[in-house]
Formats: structure tokens, C-alpha cells, sequence
């Protein structure tokens, strides 16, 4: 059965910012709240946040791609009788477990059920209405092997299932329980139908973003507790009123360094040091139109936590080991293209168009020269697969402070892009480094939205 574990989980391709939000919340909710809270992830790390998780000993969150309830989540693990045991065995099991035994094979794989419907099947075609058969003692009866008793035929599910993909098998079977078994056929325990249809939900916090479309799948069979965000607002609904952060800084990392203050701690010095990564990546070391003074404060305050004595980051500083981050996530030639185009990738809907932006960073934009070919067809392939009207790929150049764009069968009205049209067929967006504040409120003002 689920229990009261909160799942903090950032968003779909995620970043480091992402990644580090998610750890350091989590840890936030343990120590400050005693939680049960455990930091996740909606898809791979990419190469600059699997490089900083390494850099500071830390693994990588729990892999998480879809909220909907499981059989993990609703399944008991009851006491077992083998098939040749005698029925005394099972009925004293039943009568622990409210009426269900389950019979289970030497090699741990079921053999069935005995329910108070099967033994009461089982009686009446031991008794019968022979009158001989009528005075045959209960202690006899008791005797027979559990497997005469039981229901062969009861439904198996995986533990790992989704319980939503088997609830039309389950409203036409009369049963009230069924057998769950991990991936090899094995036992792992009971689960009732009434809690297959009203399942507990999974508990999560979302942090760096707010829309569902970003979100773990199956947001919507979750319960949503709190949401920490520095993006526009896309907010999916709620059954009940949640906490919702959304704050004008460069980072969640920033957001979540702010509450462990206010909480009169300090972060380990892992923590401390993930978050400082978070902060520098999305503000590009503190240069990006989006870093504000409180993300200059954050760096500062996580850079006096994460510098310490016996410190994977002693003997670092916010600008040595920002550089070091921008490097492990910058260039094109050793990832595939179509890795670049999906890694750091967003979705969007506007004035009825459903299109992405994906961001790769390099040291030098000449680079681009070299892979733009098969980057134009990674991401006209991306396009035609995800179903996008249209789709970007932002190439920045993390030292100089400028982008490439390339498009994807661009509509019309983006011809207006204030970005000058280069021989190569991409766009020049000088000085523009942010996706979030300068790109994307362009597009959306093309496309009337």
C-alpha cells in the first residue's frame, strides 16, 4: 500500500536546474518537515547534470514517467499454504485475513485462491445431499489438500502494472481478489477490487515547472500537494487548494535556497553544491536577462555552504565551478542529434498550434556550421514524430552571449522574427540566451497569444 511518501519531481527532459530543485526540496521536506519526501525524475539526466551529479557523489533521482497507480501500490502480502498442505492450513490463514487464503507452489509461483465462495464449493460438493456424506466430520474435511479448495483460475497481475489498464478485465470478473506477481510469475501478494477502484494516489510536489503538459504522465490520477516554479503559469487544476510558488528569479534552485534559509538551516555540502549548479546553469553563470539580485544572493549563500572543509567542492568558487558546469553541457560533436534536439526540449500551445523549443549550448557557434545538417533533420524528425505544428532549436553560445535558431517548418507569421535570416537558413538572435524571458514572449506575441 502507498504510504505517505511526497515525490518531488521536476519536468519532462529535464535540466539541472530541474534535477537540482528536486534533490534539494526533497531534502528541505525531510529535515524541516520530517517528510517522506524523495527527490524524482520524469526522463534521463543530460550530460552537463550527469556530470555534476558525479562531480558531487550524488545519484541520480528516482525515475519516474508516469503518476497513475500501480498493483505495487494496492497489494498485501498475505501469509501462504502450499497446494499438498492440508486445508486446516489455509482455513487458519483465512481466518487471520478475513476469509482469503492464497496457495502458492514450491517454486513460488500461485496456484490459486481459497475464498469463502470456494470453500463454501468446495463443502457443498464434499457433503452434497447423500445422507452419509452429511455426518462426514469436520476434522476430515480439513484434512484435504488446499488445492481440492482452490480457485485456480483468479486473474494475475503484474506488481509494476498500471491498475487503469486492467480495470475492464477486473469489472467483468466476479471475483473480489486477485493475485499480483512480480515479472517472473512469482508471488507477491493479494490485492482486493475495491482497492483497485479507488487506488491511493501518488503524492507529488513539482518543481520548475507548472504545466501538465511538462509533467510525469498520468499527472491527473495524482494528488498534487505543492507546486515551485520561476516559468509562466500553465498550472493544471486541483481537486483541493495546494501551496503555488511562482516567483520572478533565475532559478528554482534560487527559490529553494531561499527556503532552507528561512528555515534557519544549511544545506549539506552535495545539496548545497547541486543547487549552486541548478542556479548557474539556468542563468548562465549569473549573466542570463533572468539572473535577478536574489539569485546573486542565492549563489553566494550556496557557495558558502558548498566551499567547505571536507567538501567535494573544496577549494572551488561560484566562477571556477560555474565554468567547469557550462563546459560538461556545452558542444555538439560527441551527442547524437537527435539527442540534442530532445534533451532540453518544451512544449507549448498557442492560437491553436501545438509547437517545441529545444535549447543545446555550445562555447562557439561556429560549431554549428559543422552539424547543422543533420540537426535540421533531427528536428524536422521530432517534428513529424511528437505531431508539432512547428518546432526550434536554440544553439547558445554560453561564452559570447548569443543564439542560432533553427526551424522546423516554420508558419508564415514567423518570417517577422527580429532575428536577421543567415545564408544558412537560421536565425541570429543576438544577445538572446533565454528561452523562458527573450524567445518565447516573442513567438507567442507573433502567433497573437
Amino acid at each position: 500500500m502507498l504510504d505517505n511518501r511526497i515525490y518531488v519531481v521536476g519536468h519532462v527532459n529535464p535540466d539541472t536546474d530541474s534535477i537540482a530543485a528536486a534533490i534539494g526540496y526533497a531534502w528541505l521536506l525531510r529535515e524541516r518537515d520530517q517528510q517522506d519526501a524523495v527527490p524524482a525524475r520524469v526522463g534521463p539526466t543530460n550530460p552537463q547534470t550527469t556530470w555534476v551529479l558525479k562531480r558531487l557523489n550524488l545519484d541520480a533521482p528516482e525515475l519516474l514517467t508516469d503518476a497513475s497507480p500501480r498493483f505495487k501500490n494496492v497489494v498485501r502480502r498475505m501469509d501462504t499454504a502450499a497446494p499438498d498442505s492440508p486445508l486446516r492450513e489455509a482455513w487458519a490463514i483465512a481466518n487471520r485475513t478475513g476469509g482469503v487464503a492464497p496457495i502458492v507452489n514450491p517454486d513460488g509461483k500461485p496456484y490459486g485462491l481459497i475464498t469463502g465462495l470456494t470453500l463454501f464449493s468446495f463443502l457443498s460438493e464434499q457433503v452434497g445431499t447423500h445422507p452419509k456424506r452429511q455426518e462426514m466430520r469436520i476434522a476430515d474435511l480439513l484434512d484435504v489438500p488446499c488445492h481440492q479448495a482452490a480457485d485456480t483460475g483468479v486473474p494475475r497481475f503484474p506488481v509494476s502494472a498500471r491498475i487503469r489498464d486492467t480495470l475492464m478485465l477486473v469489472f467483468r470478473e466476479e471475483r473480489n481478489y486477485f493475485l499480483v506477481v512480480d515479472e517472473d510469475g512469482k508471488y507477491v501478494g493479494v490485492c482486493r477490487q475495491r482497492d483497485m477502484l479507488n487506488p491511493p494516489r501518488l503524492r507529488l510536489v513539482l518543481v520548475d515547472h507548472n504545466e501538465a503538459a511538462q509533467a510525469v504522465g498520468a499527472l491527473e490520477e495524482a494528488e498534487l500537494v505543492e507546486i515551485i516554479d520561476h516559468h509562466r503559469l500553465g498550472n493544471p487544476p486541483t481537486r483541493t487548494p495546494i501551496r503555488f510558488t511562482v516567483d520572478v528569479v533565475g532559478s528554482t534552485s534560487t527559490l529553494v535556497s531561499e527556503r532552507i534559509e528561512n528555515a534557519g538551516l544549511s544545506a549539506p555540502p552535495e545539496i548545497a553544491g547541486v543547487l549552486l549548479a541548478g542556479l548557474i546553469s539556468d542563468t548562465l553563470l549569473l549573466t542570463s536577462p533572468t539572473t535577478t539580485d536574489r539569485d546573486r544572493r542565492a549563489a553566494e549563500r550556496l557557495g558558502r555552504w558548498a566551499f567547505t572543509w571536507s567538501s567535494p567542492l573544496e577549494g572551488e568558487t561560484v566562477d571556477s565551478f560555474g565554468r567547469q558546469i557550462l563546459e560538461a553541457g556545452a558542444g555538439l560533436a560527441t551527442r547524437d542529434p537527435a539527442e540534442i534536439v530532445s534533451t532540453d526540449l518544451k512544449t507549448y500551445e498557442a492560437a491553436g498550434m501545438k509547437f517545441a523549443v529545444a535549447q543545446a549550448e555550445v562555447t562557439d557557434l561556429l560549431q554549428l556550421r559543422e552539424h547543422l545538417s543533420p540537426l535540421q533533420q533531427a528536428l524536422d524528425e521530432l517534428r513529424r514524430q511528437r505531431g508539432l505544428d512547428f518546432a526550434l532549436l536554440m544553439v547558445t553560445d554560453v561564452v559570447r552571449g548569443s543564439s542560432r535558431l533553427v526551424l522546423s517548418n516554420p508558419p508564415p507569421i514567423l518570417d517577422d522574427l527580429p532575428y536577421p535570416l543567415q545564408d544558412d537558413g537560421t536565425r541570429h538572435a543576438r544577445g538572446v540566451v533565454s528561452r523562458k524571458k527573450q524567445l518565447l514572449p516573442v513567438i507567442l506575441s507573433l502567433l497573437g497569444s
